[in-house]
């Protein structure tokens, strides 16, 4: 009887593995000679258990116009990837978080336009900041470019007005479950900016913050002269005013 328990155990830890190693889209992004122009200041945004990405807005808006007719001049924007059932709803059900969990399903992009630097604008929130050189940032652009769903012209397609204002969501690549969730995405853009970040086992937000602290690259002194100027920028803003709903 024992031996065949432990027959039973070893097969559901092997299910279990082949599982996580599957969907694994959207993918890494791997190493090219991708170039952008300069270092570019990053964010890794948590808020609850979901983390997601703050980024200067205009190489991407340039790869995608969708984003800049819709969004148009905003210097940053917020990107997300989830459930798509999950994600778009203000009605978070037990039900509905249930399916998202246990069964591989559609996923969805948000993006939300940020009108100013992250560590600014979301001030109840966990942020880290990056700086991140030209090819690091040019992978990172593209790990989150190959988030979204083209159709046969090549256009993304819209889905819904997001929960907040200025944020919509548009189709995503890949299936969201267990093993793949928002968070591992995050993971997964993370080391395709060439960060030691591992996307395995990464399912919680914690985990992915954790992760970012041990393998922060250095902070450059251009880096820093930028985060002074930011500061020096702009003042804190009402944080009743910039109220953020934890999805």
């Amino acid at each position: 009887m024992q031996k065949i328990i432990n027959t039973n155990c070893f097969r559901w830890i092997g299910v279990l593995l082949i599982v996580s190693a599957c969907s694994t889209e959207p993918r890494v992004v791997e190493k090219s000679d991708v170039r952008v122009a300069e270092t570019t200041r990053v964010y890794v945004v948590r808020q609850g258990w979901h983390t997601g990405f703050v980024i200067p807005s205009s190489i991407i808006q340039s790869r995608i116009p969708e984003l800049a007719s819709r969004f148009g001049n905003t210097p940053y924007l917020e990107f997300g990837w989830g459930d798509r059932a999950y994600y778009q709803t203000s009605d978070k059900t037990f039900g509905v978080t249930l399916r998202a969990v246990l069964w591989p399903t559609d996923t969805i992009v948000y993006t939300r336009a940020i009108p100013f630097e992250a560590d600014l604008f979301f001030t109840g929130s966990k942020v880290e900041t990056l700086c991140l050189e030209d090819r690091a940032f040019a992978l990172l652009v593209s790990f989150i470019e190959s988030s979204f769903y083209r159709d046969e012209k090549g256009e993304i397609i819209f889905s819904q007005d997001g929960l907040v204002e200025d944020s919509l969501f548009f189709k995503g690549t890949g299936e969201y479950y267990l093993f793949n969730t928002c968070n591992t995405w995050t993971a997964r853009g993370l080391k395709s900016a060439g960060l030691a970040v591992s996307p395995a086992f990464k399912t919680q937000a914690g985990s992915v913050m954790r992760s970012l602290a041990r393998n922060m690259p250095e902070i450059s002194t251009d880096c820093e002269a930028q985060l002074a100027a930011a500061v020096n920028q702009h003042t804190i803003p009402n944080a009743s005013l910039l109220a953020y709903p934890r999805r």
